[in-house]
């Protein structure tokens, strides 16, 4: 009885403020359950804050750099305007027909794929230093610094409309403090999650929770594509007091873990790591030797099994999917479509359902993940299927509007699919692995490393479409589709073993499998 007294006041004091004034305002203390319908809420809407304000650059990039519509990125003479009547051409030209210096001039788009380059490089670089410091610091303001940090600099951008900034350096400056910020987000959610969350569904349920980045990036596009008739500075400003009013959200609500505020597992919750024969610890214990636990270093996290094939496929999946997410918009408002072609409002609306088809791929990656008990074979066959997926889109997306938006969404489905199971599920799996023994103060930082490693070429892929698609789009989706299949020929060990595994638990006829082979086996 002592003891739980002594750890009564700790456990109040660690509670988020909102939490403690609803728990004293209605006289009653939340369950479990409860807690974690708080933490996928508040996650979701915090991460898709983040999505929503590194979308609104792809949106606005034709409205600072129209000037490049007829070098090579069509199929057809016909004028880039032509969805707008006359009287929507004389209302928006001054913001999107001039352009803004320096990136209306003929290297504007080498100059928009530098800035994209620096945001990411430093995106990826800061995302190894947040993985190490949200093991070790309250996560719950960790996130709210970096949310708040995020706004602030996204709308130091937009700010140079008003101001009016030409200067290159500025813009590029203020992206890379913008990345910096927003490499704190994804290491602090998936870590929050995983504090909560055992293995059981766990791919279908972050599965459904990763639908938080395409939520984001539709209502980053629809935002930016409707303020951006009254000036692009509107598209960057409203997103960025979005994420640190959600910031503020993340401060007041957001519990960390069980252990802060004292709350313990029921029915089910804790779901045991099967190890050869036996079951031995849940994947998160909860209780003071949990806490008590020394946070894991960065090359000790590197050698968790595993880890390094995951994160080098995300490396050539996200260069995949951060290509279309920095320049759809642009290709599609300078690609014709059925003759014609779309304005750039239009174009940013279109380019959604990409993301609406990625909702779908991380839900059905993440369901059928879990099915087969087998991240591996899941996250390469969707690799594999972007492949045909890319083709078809770039050679008959052009034919028709209808056309050009059903293999918009396919592609979205098996590029984003692989992506988002490997920075949830499998980022969840490979933190709570049984190599370390109980051992949870390892989630962000091995969700820092893999997509970390993945933002590199994230960084990559924008950089590269930049300066290749001013000679042929055709390039750009061969360079595309060879990144999906070395992304997916860098699981065939893991593909390999968990096939053999299976083929093993069929031929032995008993019980269950054993624990995703995937994650399992020694590398």
């Amino acid at each position: 009885m002592g003891s739980l007294e002594e750890q009564t006041p700790e456990t109040n004091y660690t509670k988020p403020p909102g939490i403690r004034f609803l728990e004293c305002r209605k006289n009653f203390t939340l369950s479990y359950r409860a807690y974690q319908v708080i933490v996928l809420t508040v996650t979701f809407f915090a991460y898709a804050s983040y999505h929503a304000t590194r979308k609104t650059t792809s949106i606005v990039k034709s409205a600072l750099d129209p000037q490049t519509s007829q070098v090579g990125l069509g199929f057809s003479p016909w004028p880039r305007t032509h969805f707008l009547r006359s009287s929507e051409k004389r209302e928006v030209s001054w913001v999107l027909g001039n352009g803004w210096a320096p990136f209306n001039g003929s290297d504007g788009t080498s100059m928009l794929g530098e800035i994209d380059l620096a945001f990411l490089s430093v995106y990826s670089a800061g995302m190894y230093f947040a993985g190490h410091l949200g093991d070790r610091l309250d996560l719950r303001i960790f996130l709210t610094v970096g949310m708040v940090g995020t706004g602030l600099f996204t709308s130091l951008f937009g700010l140079g409309y008003w101001l009016n900034i030409h200067n290159f350096y500025y813009f590029l400056m203020v992206q890379m403090l913008a990345g910096l910020f927003q490499s704190t987000g994804w290491p602090s959610v998936v870590a929050v999650v995983g504090h909560w969350f055992g293995k059981k569904k766990r791919g279908l349920i972050m599965g459904i929770w990763n639908a938080h980045t395409s939520v984001g990036n539709i209502t980053g596009s629809l935002i930016a594509s409707a303020l951006l008739k009254y000036g692009w500075g509107w598209s960057f400003v409203a997103p960025g007091l979005l994420i640190a009013l959600v910031g503020l959200v993340v401060f007041l609500l957001l519990p960390v873990s069980p252990e802060s505020v004292g709350a313990e597992e029921e029915d089910e919750l804790q779901s045991p790591i099967k190890s050869g024969g036996g079951v031995t610890e849940p994947l998160l214990r909860p209780g003071k030797e949990v806490v008590k636990d020394k946070a894991v270093g960065f090359i000790e996290a590197w050698k968790i099994p595993g880890v390094a094939p995951f994160a080098l496929c995300l490396f050539f999946s996200k260069l995949v999917a951060y290509t279309f997410l920095y320049w759809l918009p642009f290709y599609i408002s300078h690609t014709a479509i059925d003759g014609q072609y779309l304005s750039d409002e239009t174009a940013g609306n279109l380019s959604t359902m990409f993301d609406v088809g990625g909702v779908v791929g991380g839900i059905l990656a993440g369901h059928i993940s879990d099915r087969l008990d087998a991240r591996a074979v899941t996250a390469a066959s969707f690799m594999y299927c972007a492949i045909p997926a890319l083709f078809f889109y770039r050679s008959y997306g052009h034919v028709s509007l209808y056309i050009n938006i059903a293999l918009m969404f396919i592609t979205g489905m098996f590029v984003n699919g692989p992506y988002a199971l490997i920075t949830t599920a499998v980022s969840a799996d490979l933190g709570t692995h049984s190599s370390l023994n109980g051992n949870s103060r390892a989630l962000a930082t091995v969700t820092a490393i893999i997509d970390g490693t993945g933002s590199v070429g994230a960084a990559l892929g924008p950089l590269l479409t930049g300066y290749i698609s001013a000679k042929s789009w055709s390039a750009v989706f061969t360079m595309l589709m060879m990144a999906a299949l070395v992304a997916g020929l860098l699981l065939t060990r893991l593909v390999m073993a968990e096939v053999a595994a299976k083929i093993e638990v069929s031929r032995s006829q008993g019980g269950r499998p054993p624990r995703s082979p995937a994650i399992a086996v020694e590398v």
